[in-house]
């Protein structure tokens, strides 16, 4: 069975190497330590969230934390092509359902939609605290799934702003598939952006657009060490209007469908992410 994964601050496994120690603590220590109750022995990876993974051995739990002894270090490279899901809002749960299954799947990034016809709409205050639930939900999941990387979180998009990021995605040698079930185009024949070199970094949302909405740093596409991006579109409950249809695909994006049945907005995005994965190599 593998090992347990919990999480450490971005930066903060700088110094990790093999044969030290390091001191797992704050609410994840806590928990190691007093809720699950690990004890010397125990096998546990610590990730940072951005691909560094050190495996260890537990050696004790203290009043601050638990100490490991690091058994070896671990650097995943980012992949070439970021996949990324722009997720309509949903009611219920449906749009945490599809991010978290998006993350066990291997997202890289997930952006909330507030599209046309969704039922939800964030605002204000609501809108931070929703964002929360999704920075919470994506964490769980890739601890649960035991990834190194942890997917970034978008500000909601509105109409406008997404296509916007259709438009820089393209300009920057990406791709932006929406999924609809009129679209006459099999998921399974579009051309892939090329996958290159591991990238530094993922593209993510601190690449062309930051965590803010606004735009980075101009940059050829396709630009050494940078991934380029392929946005998958998902729907809300209602479907995506023809309105924003038109003007998603004249920023550039291409409408595809899945196969035969018409999928939950919950579950349409990550059967779509698996299928892209699976194309770009990452489960070969």
């Amino acid at each position: 069975m593998s090992a347990p994964v919990f999480l450490a601050e971005p930066g903060s496994l700088a110094d990790a190497r093999a044969g030290g120690l390091h001191l797992l603590d704050g609410a994840e220590g806590r928990h190691a330590g007093v809720v699950q109750r690990r004890s010397p022995g125990e096998r546990v990876d610590v990730v940072d969230g951005r691909g560094v993974r050190i495996e260890c051995v537990v050696e004790g739990a203290h009043p601050d934390g638990v100490q490991l002894r690091v058994r070896a270090r671990v650097e995943e490279p980012a992949p070439g092509v970021a996949l990324v899901l722009v997720q309509a809002l949903a009611k219920g749960d449906r749009d945490e359902l599809a991010i978290e299954a998006a993350t066990e799947v291997g997202v890289d990034a997930v952006v909330p939609w507030q599209a046309e016809r969704s039922v939800v709409v964030w605002r204000g205050e609501r809108a931070a605290k929703s964002r929360a639930r999704w920075l919470g939900t994506v964490r769980a999941a890739a601890k649960q799934s035991r990834r190194a990387w942890v997917p970034e979180v978008g500000t909601a998009l509105d109409d406008r702003g997404l296509v916007a990021r259709v438009q820089e995605t393209a300009r920057r040698g990406g791709l932006t598939l929406v999924l609809h079930e009129e679209a006459s185009t099999p998921l399974a024949s579009v051309a892939l952006p090329a996958v290159g070199a591991p990238a530094a970094g993922p593209v993510g949302l601190g690449g062309p657009h930051g965590n803010d909405g606004s735009a980075g740093s101009d940059g050829a596409p396709g630009a050494a060490g940078e991934a380029v991006e392929l946005l998958v579109v998902v729907g809300p409950e209602g479907g995506i209007s023809q309105r924003e249809v038109d003007a998603l695909t004249e920023a550039g994006a291409v409408t595809v469908r899945l196969g035969p049945h018409v999928l939950r907005t919950s579950t349409a995005g990550p059967v779509a992410l698996a299928l892209l994965a699976e194309r770009l190599g990452r489960w070969s």
